[in-house]
This record gives C-alpha cells, sequence and structure tokens, in this order.
C-alpha cells in the first residue's frame, strides 16, 4: 500500500518536490500515534480520527467516504530511550502534561517528522490522520506490540465536533487516485525545525533589538495587507470556537474583555481567539504543571504555532485563531516572542534591572499589543507614521505587563518564586530580595516606610508608560478607540488601588470594581471622538 502525505509549501527558493511516503510493513516499525477521538484540521479540511494507531497506518476509500479508525502495529524493538512531553487544554484552558516513554530509534525519529503536519502540540509525537484498510490493518494489527496512548490536544467535546462533521459531510482531506485507487493525503516530509531557541539563548538576547524587529515586521505585514489561507471550517463549528474563546477571556481577562465588548462582532471574535492563544501559551509555565514543561514541549508548542499561520490549525480552539489570521494582517513574529518570553520564565526568577524586565515586559505583554494592532486599525483618515502607532501599542503592554508586576508581588514570590521588580532597584532603597520571600515587609497589616517609598517610584513609571500609550490611541479606527480607551483607562486605576492598599500587594489584590469600570466608560468615550490623522 502506497499513500502520500499532505503538502506543507516548501521555501520560496526551493520548487515543489512532492513526497511519496511508503507505508510499513508489520516489520517495518513506522509509529505514527493518533489519540481517541481527536479533531484534526489538515490542509483546510476537518477529519476525525479514532484511537491511538501506533506504526503503521494504510489509508482507503470506501464508495461513499473515507473514514478514520485505528488499529495497532508493530512497535520498535530498540528500548524506549526519549521523553515526549503531552500537552492537553482543558476548557478552562488549563494545562495537563504526561510524559510517556516512547521509540527513539531512527525509523521511530523518521516517521514521527513525517506525521509532524498535523501533531498539534507535539510536533513529534507522530500524531497523524490515519484510515486503515482491511486485512492489511488486521494483519499489521495480529503482530503488533501495544503501545499507550498519546492524550489528546484539545478542548472537551472535539468528538461531538468530529461527528457534527461528519454530519455535515465536511471534505476528508483523503483524496483517492481513481475509482479504485489507493487512497492518498496531500502532504511533504517537513524540515526540521529551525526557530528552536534555549531559555538561556533567549535570555541573552538584546530585547530592544528583538522589539523592534518584530515592530518592523508587524508594520510591513500591515503595510502589505498579507493573510494566511483560509481554512474551509463549518460555519457551526467555528461560531461555537470563538464562543469558547469569548468564555474564557470573561472569565480570565475581566478589564480586557470590557474593552472588547465595545468593539464591532468581527473585532471582538479576533481579539478573543488572540487572548485564548495567549492564555493557552501562558498556562504552559504558570499552569497547574508548570514544573513539568520543558523546552522542547515550548519547541513543539511553537511548531503547533507555525501550522496555524500556514492555515494548518490542530484543533477548534486554533481553528478561530486560524480564521482570524485569514481575515487581518497579523504577523507571526510576536506570537513567537511570546514563546519565548515563556523560555525565560524556565530559567529566570529574578530580574538584576530594569533592561532585563523591559525585555521580559516586551515578550509577554508588548507583544500582545502588536498582534492586536492589525485587529484594531488605524483610522481611515490617518496620514501619519505607522511606526508612532505601534510603538504606541508597545506602549500599553508595557504598561499593563508593569501594572500586573506591581499588583502580583506576593503572588508570584508566592506561588512561583519569582521577583519580577529589578533586584538592583530594591538595593537603591534599602530592600533584600530575603525580605521580598519571607513576606517581612509587611507586619500585622503595617507596611514597611521603604516599601511604600519604592513602590510609589514603580507606580509612577507605569503611569508615565501609560502616557507614551495615550499618544497612539486616537490614530485607531474609530470603531476601536472607545475600547482601547477604556482598557487604558480601567488598567490604569488598579495603581490607584495599589495606592489605596497602602501599598500592601503582599495580603491585599488590588482591583478596579465593576460599578467603578462602568462610571469610568463615558469619560472614555470623549476621549475617543477626536481622531489623530498626523
Amino acid at each position: 500500500l502506497r499513500h502520500s502525505t499532505a503538502a506543507r509549501p516548501p521555501p520560496a527558493s526551493a520548487p515543489a518536490v512532492p513526497t511519496t511516503v511508503r507505508a510499513a510493513s508489520p516489520r517495518e516499525s513506522h509509529p505514527a500515534c493518533v489519540s481517541r477521538h481527536r479533531l484534526v484540521i489538515r490542509s483546510g479540511s476537518f477529519f476525525p480520527v479514532r484511537e491511538k494507531v501506533v506504526a503503521f497506518a494504510s489509508f482507503c476509500k470506501t464508495k461513499h467516504a473515507t473514514t478514520a479508525q485505528s488499529r495497532g502495529c508493530a512497535a520498535s524493538k530498540t528500548k524506549p530511550d526519549s521523553t515526549e512531553v503531552f500537552i492537553r487544554a482543558t476548557s478552562a484552558v488549563s494545562v495537563r502534561i504526561c510524559t510517556e516513554r516512547r521509540m527513539a530509534s531512527a525509523v521511530a525519529a523518521s516517521a514521527m517528522m513525517q506525521c509532524r503536519v498535523v501533531s498539534g502540540v507535539c510536533s513529534g509525537s507522530g500524531r497523524g490522520d490515519a484510515a486503515s484498510g482491511g486485512a492489511a490493518a488486521r494483519a499489521a494489527s495480529r503482530s503488533a506490540a501495544r503501545v499507550g496512548a498519546s492524550p489528546s490536544f484539545g478542548f472537551r467535546g472535539l468528538s461531538r465536533g468530529a461527528k457534527a462533521l461528519r454530519a455535515a459531510g465536511v471534505k476528508s482531506a483523503a483524496r483517492s487516485s481513481g475509482p479504485s485507487g489507493p487512497s492518498t493525503i496531500s502532504a511533504n516530509l517537513v524540515e526540521p525545525p529551525t526557530y528552536q531557541r534555549s531559555p538561556e539563548f533567549v535570555v541573552a538576547s538584546n530585547g530592544r533589538e528583538v522589539e523592534q524587529r518584530a515592530l518592523r515586521a508587524c508594520v510591513n505585514r500591515y503595510k502589505s495587507n498579507l493573510k494566511v489561507p483560509k481554512p474551509e471550517i463549518p460555519k457551526e463549528m467555528l461560531e461555537s470556537a470563538y464562543e469558547r474563546c469569548r468564555v474564557v477571556t470573561g472569565e480570565y481577562a475581566k478589564t480586557f474583555y470590557l474593552g472588547t465588548k465595545l468593539m464591532t462582532p468581527e473585532k471582538q471574535k479576533a481579539i478573543w481567539a488572540i487572548y485564548v492563544w495567549c492564555r493557552r501559551t501562558d498556562e504552559l509555565v504558570d499552569g497547574p504543571n508548570a514544573s513539568h514543561i520543558t523546552p522542547e514541549a515550548l519547541d513543539q508548542w511553537e511548531a503547533r504555532l507555525e501550522g496555524i499561520f500556514e492555515g494548518r490549525p490542530a484543533d477548534v480552539i486554533d481553528a478561530a485563531l486560524c480564521d482570524t489570521l485569514a481575515r487581518f494582517p497579523v504577523d507571526i513574529q510576536p506570537f513567537r516572542d511570546m514563546v519565548d518570553g515563556m523560555r525565560m520564565d524556565l530559567v529566570k526568577p529574578r530580574y538584576e534591572n530594569f533592561d532585563e524586565l523591559y525585555e521580559y515586559c516586551y515578550r509577554v505583554a508588548g507583544t500582545v499589543g502588536l498582534m492586536s494592532m492589525p485587529i484594531m486599525g488605524c483610522d481611515d483618515d490617518y496620514e501619519g507614521d505607522l511606526d508612532k502607532v505601534y510603538q504606541a501599542a508597545l506602549s500599553l503592554g508595557l504598561a499593563n505587563q508593569l501594572t500586573n508586576i506591581l499588583r502580583d508581588v506576593g503572588e508570584d514570590i508566592q506561588t512561583r518564586n519569582r521577583i519580577y521588580v529589578p533586584i538592583n532597584e530594591l538595593a537603591e532603597y534599602g530592600i533584600e530580595e530575603s525580605e521580598i520571600v519571607r513576606g517581612t515587609l509587611v507586619k500585622d497589616g503595617v507596611v514597611d516606610e521603604r516599601w511604600k517609598r519604592f513602590m510609589q517610584f514603580q507606580i509612577a513609571r507605569a503611569r508615565e508608560v501609560f502616557a507614551e500609550a495615550e499618544a497612539g490611541v486616537n490614530c485607531l479606527h474609530k470603531d476601536a478607540r472607545w475600547p482601547v480607551w477604556s482598557a487604558l483607562d480601567v488598567y490604569r486605576n488598579i495603581l490607584d488601588a495599589i495606592e489605596a492598599n497602602d501599598y500592601d500587594n503582599f495580603s491585599k489584590r488590588a482591583y478596579v470594581p465593576k460599578l467603578q469600570k462602568f462610571a469610568m466608560l463615558p469619560t472614555s468615550y470623549m476621549k475617543a471622538q477626536t481622531a489623530q490623522r498626523l
């Protein structure tokens, strides 16, 4: 039996060369692992994948439809000596980590790379779409050594989505070569990733240069209006995915969500999709199983990101982001930089000075400004420098992250052993790192005077960055100015709440009450009425 696998576009400099991959015999240990009830989106089409398949898969087409089912296959005799990390996101975007021993023979590695085009988070896991065919699959099954299935990465309810897709008659990616010919799927062998970066390499990089590189890439993309291919996704499935993104955004980012509710429906959904991707990324290092995350897991997550930008989302929630990328000219670089921010969290729990902190803030928050700018858009009559508007978006992300850091000092040290405020600035105010670790700066509700002065300095700097962000808000499109002003004003008021708590961010959490948020909306609306054209 022969099948070809679907085509990942080669680099522009190289001609497209179709690759045919021969299905292995039971003797040939050709591992491909597919998890039960996993919904895969490939080459713009959905098709369901059932049960685990390890080693052998052949593809056949019946008279009416191609159905993916599972079979086992011959396991490699090579002793497992590698560990793969599989990540599963739940509907609350929490992350579950499961580590399993896997085969590491040369044949296994080759097959995993071949199947990586549909692998989701774990590109190296070899998850692929497979359909078994008749006696050949049964023969393989008889000789197979059973290997445990990897958990799927996807939200609950994907099995129901698979049934819905079958009912909708979505086109299968499998194509028959003729009425009686073998079934095939289009693909090329996937080249080894070139984007992998070690956490140490990321930490050693120059944050300002990284930021400006991303800014230039985003501005160029916006000017060229370049978008990703639009995947063929059933409308009801896409609406369900966006609704799930809305729920997650409303649950975990209430201030941010309030701003999105003032946008047009299309822009709302796009921002929700971007937020949920960011949330899932953040959960890798800050979720309940963050201690199991390795640099290799982040490499695999970034490989999944590359697939989204090529029009090949790995699950329904990724499909919402893929649909957004097909509607707006969003560049991939800030997404990559955010993954690098997670790499920093793996190895860097302290920041010696503000320059180091600035780099981190760009990667985990300034990037959100760059991601969101194409959604917001510039005013129709804006004739000024786009770099200025994008720089303001970066400033807003930085200001928001500085506010988060000041609000969460106690939580970060207690739950994650991280101190984000610069160590050298603590020393300038006579504060030792150990005092933050032990929480001795607040005793019996009384805040140390040194900490108050330190926090006053930090809050003043955050407000300066908010002022820099204000300079670009009225350059945005008229239907984005009010939402951005409202989010900016509400988030800046968290700084006021820290002051109201007498700078106690160890035992108290600063927040803006809901009624106060609504009371601020008219003022934000008035600020948004005048467009800035230069």
